[in-house]
């Protein structure tokens, strides 16, 4: 088999763990600033050795609570400035975080915490501390519950004022890089959530590469501005995890934003000069600013749109000609710069994520002037092991192995990877920990992927995603999935057919621009999806998402019946993952109804 690989190029301390990265940072750099923190409409710089002080604060009330080295403490919050203290002060104790995602249920918190032996948790608010509470009594390892809004912090501190810097430092010392830094469960998208574990170690190779292979993201704005970035994934995921240590690690400065609700706003007092993403935000801004427009203005959005997919496709091709820059040039004030405002005005580089991002936005974003980088990775690897990479970018692929990273296809065609970024094992899973792994210590990912000649890895589909209907056709759902979601009337869709003789979609509305369709079909603006499901005109108008989305498969992948539902998947109906991936199991047995109808005979239908 092929194998292709990327030399490592930073080296594993081979001692100390993450918290020593924000000990070395203040020391050399003590003023300068690493996270940021809200202060009512505006934004309060913490210096490396403001924060660097907090943390060891909070560590010796962590200390003299009785959490010892190895101690598991959960961390049950919205991302927010004290998440980050938290969780270098947890590190600091010699501790390990565990964090839990902030949509999760009681029965998902008390499985995480229960399955972990948490022997303490934090939680931000009221509400959750309740939902601790509610499970409490089957948590017998748990001994300590914090509120943060109720001055966790405060309290950790004041508790722990009798304990010296040294014996932090003690703590500190004792930790080594194998040890396990977190566990952090996976969303569950194919079966129950698993504890990945994973070392400082881990998290060093990782940022390690990451830092190196996209340093770009880690200069100076275009007007000097010190490197900057606001965090909106949750701090649960891994991806948002990295991107919180590779920015202590690199030297730039962290903002928090509690949703992507806030992001918007948050952005324009924010200003970061790069961003780190999952596709659904990207979807989301330029979904929210075309159903802001109408008439002409629609027609110049939808234009520009064009213009700057073009644009950025001739970019592989030679280059734009005379024609395509003059009419760059015309929609640069009519619609890209305000865009870019929408992202603070500063952001020029962004880092896609945690999926496929869609190959038309990505040239849209790219055309309008932002350079994006895709990137792919699981839990298990750390986040990104393989990534698009300043010079070497190829949209509709994942790229390459990132610095230290060996890739290779198995015979199947799943991705298979090797390196220090790569987990070893589940926690309390030992069986499971040894099946994801071959003879030869390659990880197999669950992935399927293409390689093509220059070394660019394409994902196609996962493993456990294939369906196979009654007529023995193996289909990969993403691909249909990927193009009708590019439609802007399409929110969210799911294929199903498994076992069928036919493939078909259960497809939601965009909001934004359902409201719009609405309007220019004239029905009444308090229509519900619900109502008009079977209006011919809105089925025509899901029948081109649908039809553009057939001419890109195969006819056995081809989806030949469809039905618009009245309500979007969410993580709340726990139909998505807090990583707003579809949970198919959960989806299909919730809609069973309607799937059985798509394939009733046509006279029962």
């Amino acid at each position: 088999m092929t194998v292709f690989s990327s030399p490592a190029q930073a080296e594993i301390p081979t001692r100390g763990g993450l918290a020593e990265t924000l000990f070395d940072r203040a020391e050399r750099d003590p003023g300068s600033a690493v996270l940021c923190r809200r202060d009512g409409d505006r934004w309060r710089d913490v210096s490396a050795a403001g924060v660097r002080d907090e943390v060891t604060a909070v560590a010796k009330g962590l200390i003299a609570s009785g959490i010892e080295p190895g101690d598991r403490i959960a961390l049950l919050s919205a991302n927010r400035y004290e998440w980050t203290v938290l969780d270098y002060a947890v590190w600091a104790a010699g501790a390990v975080s565990v964090p839990v995602y902030p949509s999760s249920s009681g029965a998902q918190i008390e499985m995480v915490l229960a399955d972990s032996g948490a022997v303490a948790c934090l939680a931000d608010d009221d509400d959750h501390t309740r939902a601790v509470d509610g499970v409490r009594p089957r948590l017998p390892a748990l001994r300590h519950l914090w509120t943060i809004d109720a001055g966790a912090l405060a309290d950790l501190t004041a508790a722990g004022a009798a304990i010296g810097d040294a014996e932090v430092g003690r703590r500190r010392e004792g930790v080594s890089p194998g040890d396990p830094a977190t566990i952090v469960y996976t969303s569950g998208t194919t079966g129950p959530p698993k504890g990945c574990v994973l070392t400082h170690a881990n998290f060093f190779a990782e940022v390690g590469s990451v830092v190196h292979a996209l340093s770009v993201l880690f200069e100076p704005g275009a007007d000097g501005t010190p490197p900057s970035t606001l965090l909106f994934l949750p701090l649960a995921h891994v991806f948002g995890r990295m991107v919180q240590v590779g920015v202590v690690h690199a030297g730039a400065r962290l903002g928090h934003t509690g949703s992507v609700r806030s992001l918007i706003a948050d952005l324009g007092t924010f200003r970061p000069t790069f961003l780190l993403a999952v596709p659904y935000v990207f979807e989301k801004i330029h979904a929210t600013a075309r159903s802001r427009t109408s008439g002409l203005r629609r027609r110049i959005f939808d234009a520009a749109t064009d213009t700057a997919v073009a644009y950025s496709r001739s970019l592989d091709h030679g280059g734009p000609g005379l024609g395509l820059r003059l009419r760059r040039r015309l929609f640069e004030p009519l619609v890209y710069r305000r865009l870019a405002a929408a992202l603070g005005g500063r952001c020029t580089r962004v880092l896609s994520g945690g999926g496929a991002l869609d190959t038309r936005l990505l040239h849209f974003y790219r055309g309008m002037g932002l350079e994006v980088y895709e990137g792919y990775g699981l839990t298990e690897t750390t986040a990104a092991v393989l990534a698009n990479v300043p010079g070497r970018v190829r949209p509709g692929t994942i790229g390459g192995p990132l610095p230290g990273v060996s890739v290779t296809l198995a015979a199947d065609g799943e991705i298979l990877v090797k390196g220090g970024q790569v987990f070893a094992r589940y926690w309390n899973r030992p069986a499971e920990s040894a099946a994801v792994f071959d003879a030869d210590g390659w990880f197999a990912t669950g992935d399927l992927g293409v390689c093509d000649a220059d070394g660019y890895i394409r994902v196609t589909g996962r493993k456990k995603e294939i369906l196979v209907t009654a007529g023995g056709k193996n289909v990969a759902p993403a691909a249909a999935e990927e193009r009708m979601a590019a439609d802007p009337l399409v929110g969210q869709c799911v294929v199903v057919g498994d076992g069928r003789p036919f493939v078909s979609a259960l497809i939601t509305l965009d909001p934004a621009e359902f409201a719009s369709w609405k309007e220019r079909n004239g029905h009444p603006a308090d229509a519900t999806a619900a109502g008009l499901a079977e209006d011919a005109g809105l089925r025509a108008a899901v029948q081109r998402a649908v039809d553009a989305a057939n001419g890109a498969v195969s006819r056995a992948e081809s989806v030949r019946a469809f039905t618009i539902l009245a309500e979007p998947f969410s993580v709340e109906a726990e139909t998505l993952t807090p990583t707003l991936k579809p949970r198919r199991d959960a989806i299909a047995a919730r809609h069973a109804d309607a799937i059985e109808r798509m394939y009733a005979p046509r006279g029962a239908r």
